[in-house]
């Protein structure tokens, strides 16, 4: 496998929360699928994770050079986790096309969190 594209983001959790008390349930349901949500809402940090999901979203669009054009969507990038594993992602929908003409064959993500911030790494490989 050969690393075909890295990106990175950063996403301050305040911001993450202010958003949501101005927009509520419809900005979660914008960026982020049931599963995720039920994930977050399980924490105790609940938004610091929103956060770490949101910044994973934002490097896998890095990777893909796509941004929000070409018919990507937020819920399109799931981030999910297994007991007791990392973090991984799913591509759906347009997204999960676009990697596959691209010859992606796998995203790797990490995120951390520290000082308010959640910080993502995405790896695509191919």
């Amino acid at each position: 496998m050969a690393v075909a594209g890295l990106g990175i983001d950063v996403t301050g959790v305040e911001r993450m929360e202010r958003a949501y008390e101005r927009r509520g349930q419809r900005l979660l349901d914008r960026l982020f699928t049931p599963r995720e949500q039920a994930w977050c809402d399980r924490r105790g940090a609940r938004f610091t994770h929103y956060a770490g999901r949101f910044a994973v979203k934002e490097a896998v669009m890095k990777v893909l050079g796509t941004g929000w054009t070409r018919g990507v969507r937020w819920i399109d990038i799931e981030v999910l986790r297994d007991p007791g594993g990392p973090p991984r992602v799913e591509l759906h929908g347009a997204t999960g096309r676009i990697a596959a003409e691209a010859g992606i064959e796998q995203v790797h993500v990490a995120i951390t969190h520290d000082a308010g911030l959640a910080v993502a790494v995405a790896v695509a490989e191919r």
